[in-house]
């Protein structure tokens, strides 16, 4: 069976200081955090992989890194672009950015046509994470009892913090027999000495670090799409949602789809220890991290 591994590129990067932070290099040999990522996953198994970036970005990530995979194995894009709205829909007026993780696979419809990987471009997610996710993905069929199925590859929240500033994670509630019940986007989650918090406008609200969250990286098919394009015009018509920040969010679309009794996610967990880069001090400490992998011969240099 065929399966793709979707990669999230299209980010402006705001909190890391404007630059393209998905094209840093943080590898010995110049490499960026998606060039381990597409190789555990096509180690894992997977064999296409679809970046949606944005317009702007084309030459520079053909250039940095989509030239060089697309000689490894099939390699297609789609963009995310702010006007890629359903009929009927225009821009707000004074709206700078996309509409997020959901507009964004909706923008790559036409191109997911198999069981497909999410990830995002500047976390790294570690080997069994793709190796459990493709195993789900080949040996489920989308659909179970009438549902759309799916899985999460779930990490523990204390190992996915920044030491640099608030995160936005996913927080899950499980359910029966290894399924997700619902998630709970929560912003502005710090590291604290106690473990982790959650600042809010009514200050600090302490969190269980040992939660597990969601860090974008899901198992999905394409059934999923079409329930996410059915959902985005009442999004965009929601008067509660600001006009000029909301986001279609990927995991706020699937606890949708939970709460409807339209879906059924399994929880997958995984050993790896998540990192990323978040801001620009995040930079040292992955450059560290894959300094500890490769002298433990988990990677090679160069890699690919």
């Amino acid at each position: 069976m065929k399966t793709s591994l979707v990669v999230l590129a299209a980010g402006i990067g705001s909190r890391y200081g404007g630059g393209i932070k998905q094209l840093e290099a943080v590898g010995p040999s110049g490499e960026i955090i998606i060039d381990y990522s597409i190789h555990d996953a096509l180690e894992a198994g997977f064999d296409k992989v679809i970046f949606i970036i944005r317009q702007d970005l084309d030459e520079d990530f053909r250039r940095i890194i989509g030239d060089r995979i697309a000689k490894i194995c099939e390699v297609d894009y789609a963009y995310q672009e702010i006007t890629k709205l359903p009929e009927g829909f225009t821009v707000p007026e004074g709206r700078k950015k996309p509409f997020g993780t959901a507009q964004a696979l909706l923008c790559a419809k036409d191109v997911i046509r198999e069981p497909f990987a999410v990830i995002n471009a500047d976390d790294y997610y570690g080997k069994e994470a793709y190796r459990t996710l493709h195993e789900y993905l080949v040996s489920h069929e989308g659909c179970e009892d009438g549902k759309l199925s799916g899985a999460m590859v779930g990490f523990i929240l204390k190992n996915t913090l920044s030491d640099n500033g608030g995160v936005t994670r996913g927080v899950c509630r499980l359910g029966e027999n290894g399924g997700l019940a619902g998630v709970d986007e929560t912003k502005n989650i710090i590291r604290t000495p106690e473990g982790a918090a959650v600042m809010t406008d009514g200050g600090v609200v302490p969190i269980d670090p040992d939660s597990l969250v969601s860090m974008n990286m899901w198992g999905l098919y394409p059934g999923f799409l079409d329930a996410f394009e059915e959902g985005f015009p009442a999004f965009l018509a929601d008067p509660a949602n600001d006009p000029l920040k909301a986001e279609y969010l990927l995991p706020i679309e699937i606890d949708r789809l939970l709460r409807e009794d339209r879906a059924k996610i399994r929880v997958l967990s995984s050993p790896d220890k998540w990192f990323g880069v978040t801001y620009q001090e995040d930079k040292a400490s992955v450059r560290e991290a894959f300094s500890r992998l490769i002298a433990d011969g988990v990677y090679a240099t160069p890699l690919m």
